[in-house]
């Protein structure tokens, strides 16, 4: 039986001591902010991440350098016979591309899981590979699987401000001017593998109940076909906003009162381009080879 290692990155927001717990290792993704380099939970935390952002300091992504990635490879490579790597959605980084590019020298030892995830929902592609590996699936069997389940994951996001799609190039500065005037709680989606405009909410509270109808089409059209949600992970996820995320979650439990709502920060790569306040709503399609 192979033995296979299983990679994610900040992204996914599981943080290096949960790593540690988990028995796998995360990649921490590197801000530009000024003159200095940080690195996503190591020496850059949330709140000194929204701190920075509110003081207006200019913060770049970035991505791990091919060193740090093919170093961890290696390093790994000693101890098992595979890795599985599931780095953020190739629609919103590069870095998934990168890594590709790096494992077609290694000789089918690493595979690179491009299923368009992030956050909440890479996160739990991240357990399902670790369940998998315990089940003594290969590292291409892992890949294959979670390959084949790319399309069966949704996430909505409600934007508390539009200052940081401006900033960022998303919207122009009359769409911004005219939405914060109007005070619009833009909804955003990731459905494959980009972050799209999805509909315009006047409150927080419409907002919400936007996404919760988003997601009961979603569940009951597209992912696991089951209005209750059956076989399907429901997942909050927020930007600095826990308070409201505990609301949310009780609000959304009253459509689903038998899921286990899982609650999660959004990946700072995320918040770099959306900003404080935000809230999300997410689901994954649990894989039949993990229902027994």
């Amino acid at each position: 039986m192979s033995k296979v290692a299983v990679i994610t990155d900040s992204n996914s927001g599981i943080t290096q001591s949960q790593a540690k717990e988990l028995g796998i290792r995360v990649l921490p993704m590197p801000f530009n902010i000024g003159e200095k380099t940080y690195f996503e939970d190591i020496d850059l935390t949330q709140d000194q991440f929204y701190e920075m952002l509110g003081d207006g300091t200019d913060i770049a992504t970035s991505q791990p350098s091919p060193e740090k990635v093919l170093d961890l490879w290696d390093e790994l490579l000693k101890e098992y016979d595979e890795i599985v790597h599931i780095p953020m959605s190739s629609g919103l980084s590069g870095t998934c591309d990168t890594a590709k590019m790096l494992a077609a020298d290694y000789d089918n030892k690493v595979w690179v899981v491009d299923n368009h995830r992030i956050s909440v929902t890479q996160r739990q592609s991240t357990l399902d590979a670790i369940a998998l590996a315990q089940k003594g699936y290969s590292g291409k069997q892992i890949h294959d699987i979670l390959m084949r389940e790319r399309q069966e994951s949704s996430i909505y996001i409600m934007v508390d401000t539009l200052k940081y799609l401006k900033k960022g190039g998303r919207i122009t500065p009359a769409a911004a001017a005219l939405g914060t005037l109007l005070r619009l709680k833009p909804v955003l989606q990731i459905q494959g593998k980009k972050l799209d405009a999805f509909a315009k909410a006047r409150t927080v509270k419409q907002a919400r109940t936007i996404m919760i109808d988003a997601m009961k089409k979603d569940l009951t059209e597209r992912i696991g076909k089951s209005p209750k949600g059956e076989k399907v992970y429901l997942e909050i996820a927020h930007t600095q906003n826990q308070e409201l995320a505990e609301e949310f979650r009780q609000e959304i439990q009253k459509d689903f009162p038998e899921h286990d709502i899982y609650i999660a920060p959004l990946s700072l790569s995320v918040a770099c381009h959306i900003g404080p306040g935000a809230l999300a709503i997410a689901c994954s399609k649990m894989i039949p080879e993990l229902e027994d």
